[in-house]
């Protein structure tokens, strides 16, 4: 284990100390979690914030219940969405006026492609393949293939034809871009096995090529360092209700570039996104900054409840949470594979840093049961197939024992094989 602050043999205490080294340590403190639960799921949904409930109070009793109509001034309502995009800015690389929380990562995405693929029929209308990855996130490649489909249909008659063409082990980044790319859309993380892309070096390469990218940070924004500016990205979309612990189904973010706001174009053009929404205008006039991206009105409850993940995350010194994620899952690995290797679990994640999020995936024939017999026993993983056991490792609320301790409890359910009952491989809806 590179960099590990763990001393002489490596055993449950000489974890202990470890923790009571951690600079970072006093952040668990700001996460209500249950007792007798490691939670090994935050890249999936965050624990909650200290205070999270205490706020969306706030909103519901004073700002709704006293304030009424009158809080989308009072109480800032109508600026929450650049407020908190600015927020994320500084966690992601962007200047003021880059990025605001708004809709779902998917939405935001297809928002995102729209106006990329616009900027490419201005400048280069012969630019027509939207490269992606095929181990991308599911949603991502599904809203590449609706933007396309619903390009060919509209314009059938004329012959001209968009694609998504999709890297994969045959098929290289490198081969796959080529003058004919529009668009380069790409997890920074991957989310089954937490492979990270190298962002300024894949970025230049596809501008290079001049197409234009759209990083998804789903799995990178609150989890690795992320610096969209110095990476010259022209797009890039998230979810907050991951490592930035805004609460489920918490509303997304989009970031543009602002070389991109003076043309930047997005066919959901509601209310939300007119220059001037109160005037009531008979015909539509786009805001001429990062506003354009709204559509329409804003859930301000779940806004609300963002802000007390993100001003945590902006507490924590970014650089300290990336060396203890890589030191906490250096150690997963090493435990998963010195205490478990008389089992069918292979690993799946990158060991090098430089490629590797902050989660870890290991594959196992009977992962879901695995992971359900986990999850009884308080350490609450997830799963995805195909057979994968993936391991959210996020440091702010995660430290070095809660990490022996899973890899104990892991131990334990493959030796004995608890696993291998009919309760445990009965799937739910979620998993």
């Amino acid at each position: 284990m590179a960099q590990s602050p763990i001393t002489g043999a490596l055993s449950r205490e000489s974890c202990v100390v470890a923790d009571r080294s951690d600079p970072l340590a006093l952040f668990k403190n700001r996460f209500l979690l249950p007792e007798g639960v490691i939670y090994l799921d935050g890249n999936s949904l965050g624990a909650r914030p200290a205070g999270a409930l205490e706020r969306v109070q706030e909103v519901v009793s004073a700002e709704w219940g006293e304030g009424l109509i009158r809080s989308w001034n009072t109480a800032g309502w109508f600026d929450l969405p650049g407020k908190l995009g600015d927020k994320i800015s500084r966690l992601v690389g962007g200047r003021q006026g880059e990025t605001v929380v708004t809709d779902t990562t998917s939405l935001n995405l297809f928002k995102a492609l729209a106006s990329a693929i616009r900027i490419q029929q201005v400048d280069h209308p012969e630019k027509r393949v939207i490269v992606t990855e095929r181990d991308n996130f599911p949603t991502d490649v599904y809203i590449a293939e609706g933007i396309t489909d619903f390009l060919n249909s509209v314009a059938e008659e004329s012959g001209v034809r968009y694609e998504v063409r999709l890297i994969d082990e045959d098929l290289p980044l490198a081969e796959a871009l080529d003058d004919s790319t529009a668009v380069l859309a790409l997890s920074h993380v991957n989310y089954r096995t937490g492979a990270m892309w190298e962002m300024a070096d894949v970025t230049a390469a596809a501008h290079r090529h001049g197409a234009l990218v759209i990083w998804d940070l789903a799995h990178a924004a609150g989890a690795v360092e992320v610096d969209l500016n110095a990476a010259d990205a022209d797009y890039a979309v998230g979810c907050t209700y991951k490592y930035l612990n805004g609460g489920p189904g918490s509303p997304a973010f989009i970031w543009v570039n602002a070389r991109h706001q003076g043309r930047f174009w997005q066919p959901l053009t509601g209310w939300w996104s007119h220059a001037k929404p109160f005037e009531m205008a008979d015909s539509y006039t786009p805001a001429n900054n990062i506003g354009r991206f709204l559509c329409g009105t804003q859930p301000i409850s779940a806004l609300a409840m963002v802000e007390i993940g993100l001003d945590i995350m902006l507490d924590a010194d970014a650089a300290a949470v990336r060396a203890k994620s890589l030191e906490l899952t250096d150690l997963f690995i090493a435990l998963v594979e010195q205490r478990c290797a008389e089992h069918p679990l292979e690993l799946i994640t990158p060991r090098e840093h430089a490629k590797r999020g902050s989660h870890v995936s290991f594959r196992h024939p009977e992962g879901y049961a695995v992971m359900s017999a986990l999850i009884a026993r308080g350490v609450i993983g997830d799963y995805r197939e195909p057979e994968v056991l993936r391991f959210g490792i996020t440091p702010l609320y995660l430290g070095y024992a809660d990490v022996w301790d899973a890899v104990e409890v892991l131990r334990e359910i493959l030796d004995t094989r608890s696993w291998d009952r009919d309760e445990f491989k009965l799937r739910n809806a979620v998993t």
